[in-house]
């Protein structure tokens, strides 16, 4: 069994995995006691490949601005079997329940997380029934810092998945986790650093923007400002990947001239709209060119 990611999350790249590898550097495998550091973790698709491929992986460090997220990832790692007895639980009331019954308890148990008050393992498991039965299995805060997806109708999700939880949480085991701005990791850099950016993604055009993680939006200062933190982890002798749109202005390509981008092909299912899912071209920006 592979461990993966826990959760759906928009942007989620678990089948650009292969692509991301090829423009790693090339002699990444041979480098002894690397550090590898996500500052935008999300669902963890890279994150947990990353583990499983690269034993020379000795400190990860990962980081996101979403708190509820981040609980999930210190819960998994250091209190699996609590999550999933309480996973377990839910499973067993919300799966014999019907459609409409169904949609009833989802929005209670809506009401329940965006309280913000109940303890961590509870939190833990709420964000992933939501996750698992929310519609499109999106994750979305409104200005208020609610999450606000309406029911998805799903006949019969997979509520608690046992055995991915505990393997994630192997692999977690060495993972310092982090929640706040992304900035804080610059003081886990040592010796060999790679560090992999998944950020927000600037939307393609105004019809189409989906940032709305947290209740803070990454708009174009906020890419600004990642591109002046990408130049100090250039500055310091540090490598770095970052993934984020193919905006048709010319934006990433002016902003992040003198480095190297690359063009892939991202599959993407989260759209209300059927007609917009599909085949999109994606930017890898990198300060190397597959040598370290």
């Amino acid at each position: 069994m592979k461990g993966k990611p826990f959760i759906k999350w928009v942007g989620g790249k678990g089948q650009l995995l292969s692509q991301l590898d090829e423009l790693l550097p090339s002699s990444f495998a041979s480098i002894p006691n690397i550090t590898y550091i996500e500052p935008f973790v999300g669902g963890g698709a890279m994150l947990f490949y990353m583990l499983q491929t690269y034993p020379n992986i000795q400190r990860v460090i990962i980081n996101d601005l979403n708190q509820p997220l981040i609980t999930c990832y210190q819960i998994i790692r250091d209190r699996p079997q609590e999550l999933i007895s309480e996973l377990s639980r839910i499973q067993t009331i919300y799966l014999p329940l019907s459609e409409p019954q169904r949609k009833e308890f989802y929005l209670e148990i809506r009401s329940k997380f965006n309280t913000r008050r109940l303890d961590d393992v509870s939190m833990s498991a709420l964000l992933i029934f939501l996750n698992r039965t929310c519609f499109n299995g999106l994750y979305r805060e409104n200005r208020s810092g609610h999450f606000n997806v309406p029911f998805g109708k799903y006949t019969s999700p997979t509520i608690c998945d046992e055995v991915t939880i505990m393997e994630d949480s192997r692999l977690l085991q060495k993972t310092e986790i982090l929640c706040g701005d992304y900035q804080q990791t610059r003081q886990y850099i040592q010796g060999n650093t790679f560090f992999y950016f998944d950020p927000p993604y600037r939307p393609l055009n105004t019809t189409s923007s989906f940032n709305d993680y947290t209740k803070k939006k990454f708009n174009d200062e906020e890419q600004k400002r990642l591109k002046d933190f990408c130049d100090e982890i250039n500055n310091a002798r540090c490598n770095f990947m970052l993934s984020n749109s193919a905006c048709q202005d010319g934006f990433f390509e002016k902003l992040y001239q003198g480095y190297d981008i690359q063009r892939v092909l991202a599959s993407r299912s989260i759209n209300a709209n059927p007609d917009k899912r599909g085949k999109l071209t994606e930017l890898l920006i990198r300060n190397y060119n597959n040598v370290i």
